[in-house]
């Protein structure tokens, strides 16, 4: 399976390990412009995006890239308008809230989130896992993961549900209910291979179940030409 990884422009080595020990031939690009010939595509970490594509003044964003916000919203419409699977890391989580219509949470006050500070790397904390999700699947009803982000899903976004939650409140994990799309606000590619945390999940189920989802997606009777309606009626207000 061929997997676009859409990137800040940093090294994306975690990802592309990731991937290929999933079974997948990964690229790492900033920027990209179509996702043709490939199966699936990954929104992976970075800064955060400019809340004036979700209708609100900067309230603590920063190290913003417009550019790559108009990106990642046009590879959402198309990959998920092919029905071709996307799954959403840290940024793309956020991203995903933002193209169903959702907001963010510009800045999680230290206070009363603490795990969550970007300022203070990754942090091990606890999560629970709705029954019959994904993650419920792959992990169980709780687990351990990785958080290094200053920012949260504030309203959700439409058809989308929250299957995995913080301690303190913070959504970590979404599905969309018609459409191939998932997202985690941890970084699973920080808890597999090389990189792997002795006390955490095991990061590489999700991307080997991400794989599997592409390939039977790709060799279906309808392959990614079977069609999906991506857009959620919400205009971006930031967007023309």
């Amino acid at each position: 399976m061929n997997i676009l990884i859409s990137t800040g422009g940093g090294d994306p080595a975690n990802y592309l390990q990731a991937v290929a020990c999933a079974g997948g031939h990964g690229q790492g690009v900033y920027l990209p412009q179509s996702g043709a010939g490939y199966q699936g595509l990954i929104l992976a970490g970075g800064g955060d995006i400019d809340p004036e594509v979700y209708g609100q003044p900067n309230a603590g964003s920063r190290s913003i890239d417009r550019a790559r916000d108009r990106a990642e919203l046009a590879l959402l419409d198309e990959f998920l308008g092919s029905g071709r699977p996307v799954l959403g890391i840290c940024r793309g989580h956020q991203l995903a809230n933002v193209w169903a219509g959702g907001d963010l949470v510009q800045h999680l006050p230290q206070g009363q989130c603490p795990l969550h500070q970007a300022e203070a790397g990754d942090v091990r904390h606890s999560i629970r896992m709705a029954e019959g999700s994904v993650l419920g699947r792959l992990y169980g009803a709780c687990g351990v993961v990785n958080s290094n982000h200053h920012q949260g899903l504030g309203r959700l976004g439409d058809a989308l549900r929250v299957t995995a939650w913080s301690s303190d409140g913070v959504a970590e994990g979404l599905e969309h209910l018609h459409l191939p799309l998932w997202t985690v606000q941890f970084h699973p590619e920080r808890m597999q291979g090389e990189w792997c945390m002795g006390d955490t999940v095991d990061g590489g189920r999700i991307f080997g179940w991400f794989i599997r989802k592409c390939g039977a997606v790709a060799n279906s009777p309808d392959g990614p030409e079977r069609r999906a309606k991506p857009r959620t009626g919400k205009a971006r207000p930031g967007l023309p």
